[in-house]
């Protein structure tokens, strides 16, 4: 694994967010002003299909990466706020329905996250 391939998967595993590539560009400029956006790409690539982060595609939104513990996501349906949730394990659970082995899964509860709920229905 190549160093910014190493500084990238650390920064994905000790965000609290769920980084866009530009955003882990720019992170990565800080300490590594030399690095380019097409490294960060290719290496972001690389990462995902390795298996050591996740890649978040949502409509209308560019792709953000995600560490791989075991967790699924809410979106807000208006204002696009992307925050983890844990549901537990689904594995077996879809794997019984489904009569057979599955390698993963990608859970997305669609919903208004809070303050776009009070902006909907504001007190008064």
């Amino acid at each position: 694994m190549s160093r910014y391939a190493e500084l990238i998967l650390e920064l994905i595993n000790q965000s609290q967010e769920h980084m866009t590539a530009e955003q882990i560009f720019l992170e990565l400029k800080k300490t590594e002003p030399r690095v380019v956006q097409a490294t960060v790409y290719n290496n972001l690539n690389a990462l995902c299909q390795e298996g050591l982060i996740r890649r978040l595609s949502l409509e209308n939104s560019p792709d953000r990466y995600d560490k791989i513990l075991r967790h699924d996501h809410l979106i807000c349906r208006k204002c696009g706020a992307l925050s983890d949730v844990h549901f537990g394990d689904l594995t077996r659970q879809l794997e019984g329905q489904l009569g057979e082995g599955i390698f993963s899964y990608d859970l997305k509860v669609f919903y208004l996250c809070p303050k776009c709920r009070e902006k909907k229905n504001p007190v008064n």
